[in-house]
């Protein structure tokens, strides 16, 4: 539902992000394909306790790194209480308010 009301390719990676777990997410993002430019990639590794936000050339304009550090504290709120899904749903939720429509994009 965030992918059709923002016009971004939202994808959830939920697994083990090794080693440098930022350079991990890095490495997937492009496995968006064409979608990447307009990609937004969340991976959480729940093991490690991480979640790295990965943006697209397009996307990080309608999602800069402020917006995407508010989702993750979010995020990584429910996680600590064991709310793995809702921590999800929920940073999925505000990633989508943030990013607004389509027609934003500038």
């Amino acid at each position: 539902m965030a992918s059709r009301e923002t016009g971004i390719s939202f994808t959830v990676y939920v697994g083990r992000l090794s080693g440098d777990t930022r350079a991990t997410a890095e490495a997937l993002f492009p496995r968006l394909g064409a979608k990447a430019p307009i990609g937004v990639l969340v991976a959480v590794d729940p093991g490690q306790r991480v979640l790295e936000i990965v943006t697209g050339q397009v996307s990080v304009k309608r999602l800069p790194d402020r917006s995407c550090a508010l989702a993750a504290l979010s995020m990584t709120a429910a996680f600590g209480s064991g709310d793995l899904v809702g921590g999800i749903v929920n940073g999925l939720r505000m990633l989508s308010d943030q990013a607004g429509h389509p027609a934003r994009l500038r």
